[in-house]
């Protein structure tokens, strides 16, 4: 089931909330997080019952070895238990990848296998191993069973994170949470507009002007400097609006249940170097990567080499969690040595005073466009289908094809059309797309997109003064005073996000998945 669906929206979302309030006022506390529980392994298997099959194993095994962990700290236990984990999300995720690899590597064709992968199993993955390694070093202990699934299951998470994590919710859950009243309804009810219209407003339509060239590529077209920017552009921002709306919608509606998610997005193409840029996006996964793997592999106590490669061991095992495949791996590979740079110049800068004088603010820019060309570089591979892909988009960005644009002209990339023409673009008999036509559509689109991205106040600055998410790191949540623009109870925003609500339920004719949503 996806939030974007009307039997989301319209079915599932009021009867589990009138459950929750029914249930918690007439058996208590641990009533409602029964029916929490409940309900969203209902939301996790009604679409495929069998991942019931997958996660309830799995969390009665985690729950029963984070308690003699607790109890009992053995580092064969914890290693058999990681492995256990690790063993079954390879098995889902990486089994058709290595497979395919091995027979490529024989140089014999691959078998018809085809192991398909469980919603949200990274995600749940790592939120408990995480809580094992913490019940080892005795910073973790559960014994109530439906809290513990709760944390493992709540279905605002449970697909694309965030990656929660037991000191943040398991409290909530024990004693912390506030419950269902009108206040928590109607402002994560405005959160969870503000990230649907994110969703079907802008990702969607991004996904219009990006995926007909990434198709296109696959067949070997060769693309124009406009085409590949223009693809490249809108792929980044419909990642960011995508990943950034299922951020909200987790956000809003936790808070509707009175309980407070962590914020997984923060503006990441605000950032001036890539350091900053991990702190910004996906700040769970950086948060879970940092503390359980970069620190473990030595960090930074060690010295420059080992830190070095510290980060690009962590950013390859990170890309290789996004993807089973080469693409994700050039990806972390790419972002691992963006780190690496980043520190090395901090290294060989710090006596350097570079944001003080005259030439601050220009630094400032080329330090913030260098870092966005650079991640906009970086979701190229992620987003293509194979490295030959990615090459002719990145040699065409470039401007190996030459930098003019072509004129209109018959339209190479087919699937276009049919998408154009669904959105009432007009063509002429012979069903021909002009480069007019694609400029009418996706220009427009791209540069609202990226002023949004980089000078718009977020979702956490517009909500500041009711604090409607936990921080990740210190001083990650904004001040109350940070915009003018912020959300009140007043007829003006009521109006408002109840109009942009209409709208979003009246464009949810074609539903899409979330990016994240099979990771």
């Amino acid at each position: 089931m996806l939030f974007n669906s009307y039997e989301f929206l319209l079915l599932y979302l009021p009867i589990a909330l009138f459950g929750y309030w029914f249930l918690e006022r007439l058996g208590g506390r641990s009533a409602g997080i029964g029916w929490l529980a409940f309900i969203s392994l209902v939301f996790y298997g009604i679409s495929e019952p069998w991942h019931l099959l997958v996660i309830l194993p799995s969390i009665a095994f985690n729950f029963s070895v984070g308690i003699h962990l607790a109890r009992s700290p053995d580092p064969r236990l914890l290693f058999a238990a990681i492995a256990t984990n690790l063993g079954l999300l390879g098995y889902f995720k990486y089994s058709n990848f290595v497979i395919e690899n091995l027979f490529v590597f024989a140089d014999m064709p691959p078998p018809a296998i085809n192991v398909v992968l469980p919603a949200g199993i990274s995600f749940y993955t790592f939120t408990q191993i995480a809580f094992l390694v913490d019940s080892y070093r005795q910073q973790a202990r559960e014994v109530n069973f439906s809290r513990y699934a709760l944390f493992v299951t709540f279905f605002p998470h449970l697909i694309a994170g965030p990656i929660i994590h037991h000191a943040e919710m398991l409290p909530q859950f024990a004693k912390g949470a506030r419950g269902i009243n009108s206040r928590n309804v109607s402002i994560g009810l405005s959160i969870l507009i503000i990230g649907l219209a994110k969703k079907v407003l802008i990702a969607d339509n991004l996904a219009l002007v990006a995926t007909p060239v990434f198709d296109a590529t696959l067949q070997g077209e060769t693309l124009t400097f406009f085409e590949a920017w223009a693809a490249a552009l809108a792929y980044t921002f419909q990642l960011y609006f995508d990943f950034s709306a299922y951020s909200d919608m987790a956000i809003g509606l936790s808070l509707m249940f009175g309980i407070k998610m962590p914020i997984n997005f923060n503006s990441p193409y605000k950032a001036q170097n890539i350091v900053e840029f991990w702190r910004r996006w996906h700040m769970t996964l950086s948060r879970f990567l940092l503390d359980y793997l970069y620190i473990p592999l030595g960090g930074n106590r060690h010295g420059a080499p080992r830190m070095f490669a510290a980060l690009l061991a962590t950013m390859l095992l990170g890309g290789l969690w996004h993807g089973a495949g080469w693409t994700f791996i050039i990806w972390g590979a790419l972002h691992g040595t963006y780190l690496v740079i980043n520190h090395a110049w901090r290294q060989a800068t710090k006596e350097i005073r570079f944001e003080v004088g005259p030439l601050r603010h220009v630094f400032t820019t080329l330090s913030w466009a260098t870092t966005f060309i650079a991640v906009t570089a970086a979701w190229v591979v992620f987003r293509a289908e194979t490295l030959d892909a990615a090459i002719i988009v990145w040699k065409s960005m470039a401007g190996f094809n030459g930098l003019s644009f072509p004129a209109p002209a018959e339209q190479r990339l087919g699937s276009l059309a049919g998408i154009l023409s669904s959105l009432g673009v007009v063509f002429d008999g012979n069903n021909i797309v002009t480069l007019e036509d694609w400029r009418t559509l996706g220009i427009p689109l791209i540069l609202i997109a990226g002023l949004i991205c980089v000078i718009a106040p977020n979702t956490q600055q517009l909500f500041a003064r009711y604090k409607p998410a936990l921080p990740v790191y210190n001083g990650q949540l904004p001040s109350p005073s940070e915009t003018k623009w912020q959300w009140r109870p007043t007829p003006f925003w009521v109006f408002s996000m109840a109009g942009i609500g209409v709208i979003c339920l009246l464009s949810l004719n074609r539903i899409s998945e979330f990016i994240y949503f099979r990771f």
